[in-house]
């Protein structure tokens, strides 16, 4: 009973706190005006932030580990530029032409624009282990002495043998694979296409991608350089395109912010038409809508002070909680408009509104900003942002509502308008509310039955890694860079293993190489490269035994040679003929992949995964395989890269989101448990939304909906999103005097109304191109749907059919409300 009584005087502080700002409308209108500047000052500079290293705290070693390599490295990627359309020669002079020029660019650390395949094609022997290179030398041996036994006129074979072979593909096949062959280009001096009529150069940034500004401040300066060259010298139709890291990124960027600018305006046009056609007033439109402008403008001034940025979810909440916000309009409005008509004054009205229907909002704000908040126990700083935000928003519409609309009414009862009321006896809500009390039993076996064989499908359901279902694949430089990787022969962006000492490089070179053998076909690793590993050991030895092997081969006449090892002769006559080499000796083109920045120190060592960096499954291989290497010296070392970013997230969100549904269904549950009173009256609200999600989750097996690491955070917000409306149901029931049909058709036709305006947030988003945006946007609609049939059809008709079975079998019948005030059953 003091938990009542208590509940009770805070629905009669919160209607006396309505009345005051109806009688002095400008000062509560004042306030309003004053911390709506506040909030559009403080959210002034709010940008977008779609960087993925962004969503995960500064405490994770992945994240630790690419900040270090961007300021060693200077972060990976490239500045991709493709010259298209034109015949090979005319390609090669155009990468001839521009490559140093655009090397000279303020924003380009260098070009790389050649292969250092006729270096690596020169000193091939030198990456020979020296027992291969003496069996090498053992088959010269032996068709030297052949050649021999051949000119001696005096010896005799007595039996005709084939002379001993020159072949060492072999030997060749053993060493296939490695970083100096893959590197090499297999002898194509140019990363060129002759099919694709297209060649690529690739400028390395002195900054990294995740400055967007940066990005698009270096991509401008190779466009306007290249805009300003006479490119009709390559031929008719040549042009050039670019992409790589940097201008993905910034196409992405531009794609994330206009679906949210288009998804917010469309969410404003949608509200918009919604309610003038629930009110059919233009002046309830304005009354419900400047509660909720005002309310997101505090909610993003908060955002701009906390986090000064919003991420990809957070983004697009302005919709969301325009969408949630307007429910409260529509509940309240409503009310008010409906005891005017029964002869109330507005004062009277707006006090017994705010008292009842505006304390069910209070409910309502409070169990969906406890849901919201359970989502700021994850370490995801995307769903951490997201439930802050969310949450603070749900408590500011309220009282945006609490300030604004009882003062908005004032004046406007003062000049001497009156609502339009909506017949509660007409309608759609009106006939399901006289069909239902005929007909609960059949309606409670068909949904019944209905949400069974949904929930029993749920276990299909699954988790979706692959993170290129989340990204527009159709934008012309995504499309652009598959077509380079082909080219390249690899991937484009490794991952890089920062040592502390440049002698450590090749101790990380055999670790990963070990690594590699144990994994098998299982493997994800494609190649490793590192400087000093580029540099073979024992070349003294090797280019002792290559003077002898040249000595030997270089007497053998070409062409006594089989003519299809007499290519292979030639060209190894030409490799004996190779000098040892040092690391400055190396090609620059070669040498400038592996250095680090400008005035940075240690080593560096490239790995090239064989799978898609973009597949969640593959890169979670992929990042077991290149972590945690032990050094000689006690050390450990790991790779870097936002492909360890994206393994960091979906292991995250895999391990958080059982934890974090369990913490959003028991805050809802005690939230309103202890807010309603009742242990009762708080199972009975939450049943349609648990139902609804349990049958939503088998809705997506059958669909062939997966789950996602963005996503997944629909089914907290349905939670704390469709609760309400069960509280409002139970508490206008449990009024004295309430009568099912009355309620129902009043009731009924805001629960709709509050549904389809929090689907309106998220309806816009199924118009995104962003694929990511879309699956939230389908989700959460798919979501909305399902409880709406659960809670106006399914819910309803459990109520009658419990009170019925009470009826009879003697029990008292009570409606289900928080104070256990006994009403009549509703007459069938």
């Amino acid at each position: 009973m003091s938990e009542m009584r208590w509940s009770e005087r805070f629905e009669a502080a919160m209607g006396s706190l309505a009345a005051r700002g109806h009688r002095r409308p400008w000062v509560a209108l004042f306030v309003t005006l004053v911390l709506t500047g506040l909030g559009i000052f403080f959210a002034r500079d709010l940008s977008l932030n779609a960087d993925l290293s962004n969503l995960l705290p500064r405490s994770f070693q992945s994240v630790q580990d690419l900040e270090k390599l961007r300021t060693r490295f200077g972060g990976m990627g490239n500045v991709v530029v493709a010259g298209i359309g034109a015949e090979p020669e005319q390609l090669k002079q155009f990468v001839d032409d521009m490559a140093p020029k655009l090397g000279g660019l303020s924003e380009i650390r260098f070009v790389n624009y050649q292969r250092p395949s006729q270096f690596f094609d020169q000193h091939a022997l030198y990456y020979v282990d020296l027992p291969d290179l003496k069996i090498i030398q053992e088959r010269i041996d032996a068709r030297f002495a052949w050649e021999k036994e051949q000119a001696n006129p005096l010896f005799v074979r007595l039996e005709e043998a084939p002379p001993p072979s020159l072949d060492f593909t072999d030997i060749e096949q053993k060493y296939t694979g490695g970083a100096n062959q893959r590197l090499s280009g297999q002898g194509e001096l140019y990363y060129l296409d002759p099919q694709e009529r297209m060649v690529v150069m690739l400028l390395k940034a002195k900054g990294s991608s995740a400055d967007l500004g940066y990005s698009k401040k270096v991509i401008a300066q190779v466009q306007d350089y290249l805009s300003k060259q006479d490119l009709s010298k390559y031929g008719p139709g040549f042009r050039t395109e670019i992409t790589g890291t940097f201008k993905k990124k910034i196409d992405q960027q531009g794609v994330i912010t206009g679906d949210l600018a288009r998804a917010s305006s469309l969410a404003i046009v949608l509200l918009l038409a919604y309610l003038a056609f629930h009110f059919r007033s233009a002046l309830s439109v304005g009354l419900t809508m400047a509660p909720v402008a005002a309310g997101l403008m505090w909610t993003y001034g908060f955002v701009g002070v906390a986090y000064g940025q919003v991420n990809l979810l957070t983004g697009f909440l302005a919709a969301v909680l325009g969408g949630l916000g307007v429910e409260h309009g529509i509940h309240l409005l409503g009310r008010w408009s409906t005891l005017r008509s029964e002869g109330m004054t507005s004062e009277e009205a707006v006090r017994e509104a705010f008292s009842h229907t505006g304390f069910s909002a209070l409910i309502s704000a409070l169990v969906a900003a406890l849901t919201f908040l359970s989502l700021s126990l994850s370490e995801f700083r995307a769903f951490h942002e997201f439930g802050v935000i969310a949450a603070v928003g749900m408590l500011v519409s309220v009282g945006s509502y609490l300030l604004i609309l009882p003062a908005m009414l004032g004046l406007v009862s003062k000049w001497g308008w009156t609502p339009r009321l909506h017949q509660a006896q007409s309608g759609p809500m009106a006939v399901l509310a006289r069909f239902l009390p005929r007909r609960y039993r059949a309606v409670s076996v068909v949904l019944g039955v209905a949400l069974v064989a949904l929930i029993s499908q749920a276990y299909g359901v699954t988790f979706n890694y692959d993170s290129t279902k989340l990204d527009d694949v159709s934008l012309p430089s995504v499309r652009l860079d598959r077509r380079i990787d082909h080219i390249l022969g690899y991937s484009a962006t490794p991952v890089v293993v920062l040592t502390d000492k440049e002698g450590q490089e090749r101790e990380v070179v055999n670790q990963l190489q070990a690594r590699k053998q144990q994994y098998g076909k299982d493997s994800t690793i494609d190649f490793v490269g590192a400087l000093e590993d580029l540099v073979p050991q024992q070349q003294a030895e090797k280019h002792a035994l290559l003077q002898s092997i040249h000595k030997k081969l270089s007497r053998i006449d070409p062409e006594k040679v089989a003519k299809d090892t007499r290519e292979n002769l030639v060209r190894a006559v030409r490799m004996t003929q190779a000098e040892p080499f040092t690391r400055e000796q190396l090609p620059v083109s070669l040498r400038r992949q592996f250095e680090p920045a400008a005035g940075q120190k240690g080593g560096v060592v490239l790995v090239y995964a064989n799978v898609s960096l973009s597949d969640g499954v593959g890169t979670r291989r992929f990042t077991k395989e290149v972590r945690n290497l032990q050094l000689s010296d006690g050390s450990q070392v790991s790779a870097a890269g936002e492909a360890l970013i994206l393994a960091d997230i979906l292991d995250m969100v895999a391990k958080e989101s059982p934890r974090i549904l369990v913490a959003a269904v028991l805050s809802v549950f005690f939230a309103m448990w202890m807010t309603l009173g009742s242990l009762r009256n708080a199972l009975i609200c939450m049943l349609p939304t648990l139902l609804s999600i349990a049958a939503l989750v088998g809705l997506m097996s059958i669909l062939g909906l997966q789950f996602n690491y963005l996503n997944i955070v629909v089914i907290p917000v349905l939670i704390g999103t469709t609760v309400d409306a069960g509280v409002h149901l139970i508490e206008r029931l449990g009024e004295p005097g309430a009568d099912f049909v009355t309620v129902y058709a009043e009731t009924g036709r805001a629960i709709t109304g509050g549904l389809l305006t929090s689907a309106i947030g998220f309806l816009a988003l199924v118009f995104a191109k962003h694929p990511g945006l879309n699956s939230i946007g389908d989700l959460a609609n798919l979501g909305f749907a399902v409880n709406m049939v659960v809670v106006l059809v399914g819910f309803p008709a459990l109520l009658l059919l419990v009170d019925r079975w009470r009826n009879k079998h003697g029990a008292t019948p009570t409606a289900p409300t928080g104070d256990e005030t006994q009403h009549p059953a509703p007459e069938s």
